[in-house]
């Protein structure tokens, strides 16, 4: 298995789950430079990063821009249709992907691609499935933690980055 797609959830998973709304009505999420760096680092491995959410929000449109992160799909009821529409369009095979998200939304997308992990507070149900549980929390580098344990993996990387030594 190589992994050349990493596909990420929003809420639980790049955040705390949390949304704080202002007393004028904004909307604000947090979010951890941490999992950006990590980020960075499935693009200098030629990994495509990609979002994939529930909701619809600027803030994380504005978040993908900076992390460049051009794949970004939210508004999604039916995660696994995207998902498998996403990986159509960039000729991914499923196992070729790796997931991570933390609620029930995120399970059927889980149990399809190569590797899954989910945050150490992610819902029970989603544990269970989980290939990897990071032992960082959602929006405080769960999502690093599981890019880091797939780049240390050299299995996981064989095509996606073959000067690695053996």
């Amino acid at each position: 298995m190589m992994i050349k797609m990493f596909v990420m959830d929003v809420d639980g998973t790049l955040t705390d789950g949390k949304i704080y709304i202002s007393s004028q009505g904004e909307i604000m999420k947090a979010f951890s430079v941490k999992d950006g760096l990590g980020i960075a680092k499935l693009h200098s491995k030629g990994i495509i990063p990609v979002i994939i959410t529930g909701r619809n929000s600027e803030i994380v449109t504005e978040r993908a821009k900076e992390l460049n992160i051009t794949e970004i799909i939210q508004g999604v009821h039916d995660k696994v249709n995207i998902l498998r529409q996403v990986a159509e369009k960039y000729k991914c095979d499923l196992n070729e992907i790796a997931y991570i998200g933390d609620d029930e939304n995120d399970l059927e997308c889980m149990k399809i691609c190569g590797i899954n992990g989910c945050p150490i507070d992610a819902e029970e149900t989603v544990k269970e499935i989980a290939s990897f549980i990071c032992n960082r929390r959602g929006g405080d580098g769960a999502v690093r933690e599981f890019i880091e344990y797939i780049l240390e993996n050299k299995n996981l990387l064989i095509s996606a980055d073959a000067s690695v030594d053996e």
